[in-house]
C-alpha cells in the first residue's frame, strides 16, 4: 500500500486522539481537584491524586503526604482518600476524623458534590473569559473588515462606517441582526445607509448574510465533505446563491436529496456533492424539532467592531449558557427514552473524540469553547442518581441524613452492582452508536 495514502489518515487519527486526551484531561483534572480541595478543606486527608489509570509514569509526594501522579492511560482519574478507595465514599463508621469513612456527613457530602460543581465552575470561567476576550459587537453596528469574498460583488464599506439601514430596513445591534434578515430583499448587493466621519451617505455592498461557511458542526455532512470555515457557496444545483437563506430553504426542501454545491475558496472554485442529514434540534418551546441540515453556520460577511463585555454581563451570560446546555441535555435524554427523537443523538467516546478533533481543527477558541460544553456535560452526568456516580452517593448521603443511618452493606453491594451494570450498558450502547448504529 502507498505510504502517502496512510499518512494523512494516521495524522487525522493522531490529532483526534490528542485533542480528546487534552480535553478529557483538563475536565477530569478539574473534577478530581474539586473532590480533593473540598475534602482537604473539610478535614479529609487525600492519599493519592491520580490523573489517568494504570502504570504510573510520574509521581511526587507533597508536604501534606498526598501522592500526585500521572498514569499511562489518560482516560479518567481519581482521588483516593484515607480510609476509602475514592472520593465517592458512602457512609461514616466512627473511624478517625480525617478519613472519608469517619468524617461527618456534611464533609462527605460536600466532598462528593465538589467534583461536578468544579466542572460547572470551569465552564463558567471559560465561557466568561471567551466572551470578555472576544467582546460584543458595537452598537450601532459598525463595519471593521470584510471577509474574503468571490470577485464581482461591490464592497464599498470602510472601517468605522456605522450602518444605519440596509435596503431601507433599520439595522439593530448585531446580536439581533438575524431578526431583520427576512425583511431584506435577496439580491447580490444592497444599498447601505451609513454614517462615515459624521456624514450620512448611501453605498453599495454585498448582501449581509451571504452563503458563507462561518462554522461547521463536527461529523456533519458539510464537515465530512471537506468544507472549511471561510468557504463561500456561489451556486446550488447550478442556481446562483448569494444569501444564506437560499441555502436554508433549498436544504429544508431537499428531503435528504444530494446537492451539488459550487464552493469558492482562496480564489478557486470547485463542486462538492453532499446530502443533508436529519438532525434533532432544541426548539424554542423546550422540545425538539427534526430538520434536514448540512451542518453549516452562517453570519455577517464582515467583522463588526467590538466593545468590551463587563465581568458581570459575561458571568450572567455564562450561567445562562450552562443552564441551556443542561436543560437541552435533559430534554433530549427524555425524548430519546420516549422515542420522540433518535437515540443517535447519544455519542460515545469515539463520537466525542471525533468532535474534539474537529473543534481543535477549527481553532483554539472553538476547542476551548467545546471543553466548556463538555465539562458541563460531565458535571451533569456525574449528578445523575446512579450508584457509583457522584449523584448516586449523594442519594446515599441524603438517605443517611433522613434516617440517621447508612444503607446496609448488602443493599450497597446490590445497588453498586446495578449502577455498574447501568453505566457499562450505557457505554456499550453509546459505543455501538459511534461504530455501527449511527454512521
Amino acid at each position: 500500500m502507498d505510504l502517502t495514502q496512510i499518512l494523512p489518515t494516521f495524522g487525522s487519527v493522531a490529532w483526534t486522539i490528542a485533542a480528546f486526551v487534552v480535553a478529557l484531561s483538563i475536565i477530569v483534572a478539574i473534577h478530581e481537584y474539586g473532590h480533593y480541595i473540598v475534602g482537604r478543606w473539610s478535614g479529609i486527608h487525600a492519599e493519592t491524586f491520580s490523573l489517568g489509570f494504570g502504570p504510573v509514569i510520574y509521581s511526587r509526594i507533597d508536604k501534606r503526604g498526598t501522592k500526585w501522579q500521572i498514569a499511562a492511560l489518560p482516560f479518567g482519574g481519581y482521588v483516593k482518600f484515607l480510609g476509602d478507595a475514592n472520593a465517592a465514599s458512602v457512609g461514616g463508621t466512627g473511624d478517625a476524623r480525617n478519613t472519608m469513612l469517619g468524617a461527618p456527613l456534611w464533609a462527605r457530602a460536600l466532598t462528593v458534590a465538589a467534583g461536578p460543581v468544579f466542572n460547572f465552575i470551569l465552564s463558567i470561567v471559560i465561557f466568561a473569559a471567551v466572551m470578555m476576550w472576544q467582546g460584543k459587537s458595537a452598537d450601532p453596528l459598525t463595519f471593521d473588515v470584510a471577509k474574503p469574498l468571490p470577485p464581482g460583488v461591490s464592497q464599498s464599506l470602510q472601517s468605522g462606517d456605522r450602518i444605519r439601514t440596509i435596503a431601507g430596513v433599520t439595522v439593530p445591534a448585531s446580536d439581533d441582526f438575524s431578526d431583520i434578515i427576512d425583511d431584506l430583499p435577496r439580491q447580490p448587493s444592497l444599498d447601505y445607509l451609513i454614517e462615515r466621519d459624521g456624514t450620512e451617505m448611501t453605498v453599495r455592498a454585498p448582501y449581509p448574510y451571504p452563503a458563507m461557511v462561518l462554522g461547521l458542526s463536527p461529523t456533519s455532512a458539510a464537515y465530512d465533505a471537506g468544507l472549511k470555515v471561510g468557504d463561500v457557496i456561489t451556486a446550488i444545483d447550478g442556481e446562483p446563491a448569494f444569501a444564506f437563506a437560499q441555502l436554508i430553504d433549498i436544504v429544508a426542501a431537499s428531503n435528504g436529496r444530494a446537492l451539488d454545491l459550487e464552493v469558492w475558496r482562496d480564489g478557486q472554485t470547485r463542486t462538492v456533492n453532499l446530502a443533508p442529514r436529519r438532525v434533532d434540534l432544541p426548539s424554542a418551546d423546550g422540545g425538539f424539532e427534526t430538520r434536514w441540515l448540512l451542518g453549516i453556520t452562517g453570519g455577517l460577511y464582515f467583522e463588526p467592531m467590538t466593545q468590551p463585555v463587563g465581568l458581570v454581563d459575561a458571568l450572567t451570560s455564562s450561567v445562562k449558557q450552562i443552564w441551556f446546555i443542561i436543560a437541552s441535555s435533559l430534554t433530549g435524554l427524555g425524548h430519546m427514552i420516549t422515542g420522540a427523537i433518535s437515540s443517535c443523538n447519544l455519542s460515545g467516546p469515539v463520537g466525542i473524540a471525533q468532535t474534539s478533533g474537529a473543534m481543535a481543527a477549527q481553532g483554539a477558541s472553538s476547542f476551548i469553547w467545546f471543553v466548556a460544553v463538555l465539562s458541563t456535560a460531565v458535571g451533569l452526568l456525574n449528578l445523575f442518581p446512579i450508584p457509583v456516580l457522584d449523584g448516586g452517593h449523594l442519594v446515599f448521603h441524603a438517605y443517611e441524613a433522613v434516617t440517621g443511618r447508612t444503607p446496609s452493606n448488602g443493599a450497597l453491594r446490590v445497588l453498586m452492582t446495578l449502577g455498574i451494570a447501568m453505566i457499562v450498558t450505557l457505554m456499550v450502547f453509546a459505543l455501538a452508536n459511534d461504530l455501527f448504529l449511527c454512521p
